[in-house]
């Protein structure tokens, strides 16, 4: 067959770049069609103690991503005074088929009731194993203990969180309540519940972190 060349050529070239550029934005357009759905799984602190709904820590991340660009729809799983082990319970139903990640948020009230950390440690890791054998991507939100109650537990709780997330490869925030913590105005009376203020300070602290969440789940 006789090659062709010259402004035939040229023609079908410029027709192929053409078609290239209006493929390509339908493509990007197809995979921005739906949201990514997350759940934040957590406790109080997710949950939004002594808040108005609108002021609770998933309803404002999701506010401030869409104020970003980003199509989400964040799920409030966050139940008050609920543990890891509370967590791991209800985990089937308050993460539903058809979620995209999972914000998971919990050990402060294990440290807060003195639990060993072994058992918060293999709580969480156990939820990380049964999210991923959904093939369900984690985020965590980890938590630091109260230093008054010794250097060995707080060696072993602080830990557990850096632990579970590089044997997991998973993206971690490694403080949930980091900005807040111990700042009388931006906690609640009981100082340890973060005030609407106090929430929205969490919310732009841990923006980039759930931003380099949701680049990895839209990357699988």
């Amino acid at each position: 067959m006789k090659r062709q060349s010259g402004p035939f050529m040229t023609i079908i070239f410029a027709c192929a770049a053409a078609l290239a550029t209006m493929i390509a934005p339908l493509s990007a357009a197809q995979a921005q069609g739906q949201p990514i759905r997350l759940v934040a799984l957590g406790d109080s602190l997710s949950a939004g103690y002594g808040l108005p709904q609108e002021a609770a820590f998933p309803v404002v991340l999701e506010r401030a991503l869409k104020a970003k660009g980003h199509k989400v729809e964040i799920t409030n799983a966050g139940v008050s005074g609920d543990t890891s082990s509370g967590g791991l319970d209800r985990l089937d139903w308050s993460v539903p088929d058809g979620t995209d990640g999972v914000i998971l948020e919990l050990g402060a009230n294990d440290m807060l009731r003195g639990l060993d950390p072994a058992l918060t440690r293999r709580n969480i890791e156990t939820i990380v194993e049964r999210l991923k054998s959904r093939n369900i991507p984690v985020m965590l939100a980890g938590m630091y203990a109260s230093r008054n109650l010794g250097t060995d537990y707080v060696q072993k709780f602080d830990s557990l969180y850096p632990d579970i997330a590089k044997k997991h490869d998973l993206v971690l925030y490694p403080f949930f309540l980091d900005g807040v913590a111990g700042e009388r105005s931006l906690n609640l009376p009981d100082g340890m519940h973060p005030t609407a203020k106090g929430i929205e300070i969490i919310v732009a602290r841990i923006l980039p972190t759930v931003e380099r969440f949701l680049a990895r789940i839209a990357q699988r």
